[in-house]
């Protein structure tokens, strides 16, 4: 085993579970909502301070798509494409969009 440490600050997940018995999750909606964190993040010079990736289920599915910002644990739930500013500036308040 190695042990080091990441050269992240911040990690945002975004639940990407689906589900195949149709009832609400986080999926296809998660999907965009990653894919547009990560070119926001990359936009704003942040790639190296911030990393996006998606998750399994993280257990709000009722309440997806869900997406958690660590070391803050902080949750956001039924996320869309308008809430990613304000999920980068809870992450970082000094980058304002």
């Amino acid at each position: 085993m190695k042990i080091s440490k990441t050269p992240y600050e911040k990690y945002i997940l975004v639940c990407e579970n689906q589900r195949d018995d149709g009832t609400k999750c986080c999926g296809v909606q998660g999907t965009a909502i990653r894919e547009l964190l990560k070119q926001t993040v990359k936009e704003r010079g942040l790639a190296k301070k911030i990393r996006v990736s998606k998750s399994g289920c993280l257990d709000l599915c009722s309440q997806g798509p869900s997406v958690l910002l660590t070391p803050d644990h902080t949750w956001f739930q039924e996320v869309t494409p308008k809430d990613v500013d304000f999920i980068l500036t809870c992450a970082y308040p000094s980058i304002l969009p």
